[in-house]
């Protein structure tokens, strides 16, 4: 079975709890977006800058599992015309907005909903790599990876008693872009129809329940809770 359809059947197969049924008959706070993946997960064009030759400070803190770009990553995304953002500030990715929402200081507040890439390499701009990598072997971290696509949705729930926790947390990651997608085509009305307010004091009530537990066992409650699969992240890069 190709991987696309398995993860359909992944998703249609959960059916929400019967306790965010009530909740989801109500309109979502959060505002889906018409952004998509880049089906291309590859950089073919060459560095652009005159006479650069990488140094190994430029491969400082590669992101094994995740989206963050080293520096030569991000010379590589300028000159491939690929737009790349902050990302908490001090790191730098190929990002897209998923989910949006109003900004809000009380209730269901959108901690952060984001379309992430991380690109290979092809083309010229792999045999550059190459051409470098034989003074900067450094440099084989970047010739070994492959392109990645991931969701990462995360809403929180604020009140004026003083409650703070997650509502939701779920993110999921895949190697093949086909798969992607149809994750995303089948997760996003489950996302869309939740009522974010109520599933926040429903979460208050059985607060005994997951509160507990550690992130990743908070995370497979909450997962089946909402009715939707567990999450999948933190995929090594590297072939």
């Amino acid at each position: 079975m190709p991987i696309a359809d398995s993860a359909v059947r992944l998703m249609t197969a959960t059916v929400p709890n019967a306790n965010v049924q009530t909740a989801a008959k109500k309109m979502s706070s959060v505002v889906l977006t018409k952004n998509q993946f880049d089906p291309n997960g590859y950089w073919a064009t060459p560095m652009s800058k005159m006479l650069y030759i990488p140094l190994a400070e430029d491969l400082d803190l590669f992101d094994h599992n995740g989206y963050d770009l080293t520096v030569l990553e991000q010379h590589f995304a300028m000159s491939n015309d690929q737009e790349i953002k902050n990302h908490r500030s001090h790191r730098h990715a190929v990002k897209k907005d998923w989910f949006t929402q109003e900004r809000r200081i009380e209730g269901p507040v959108l901690n952060h909903s984001l379309l992430f890439e991380r690109k290979a390499y092809a083309g010229a701009a792999l045999e550059q790599l190459k051409h470098w990598a034989k003074k900067l072997p450094l440099v084989y971290k970047i010739i070994a990876m492959r392109p990645k696509w991931g969701m990462d949705f995360s809403m929180d729930y604020v009140d004026n008693e003083g409650n703070a926790f997650e509502v939701l947390h779920w993110e999921y990651d895949s190697f093949d872009y086909e798969e992607i997608c149809a994750v995303k085509d089948a997760i996003e009305p489950i996302i869309k129809a939740i009522d974010f307010e109520q599933a926040g004091k429903d979460l208050l009530k059985y607060k005994d329940k997951w509160h507990h537990l550690d992130f990743f066992a908070q995370s497979d409650w909450k997962c089946e809770f909402f009715g939707i699969p567990k999450e999948r992240f933190k995929m090594v890069i590297w072939e």
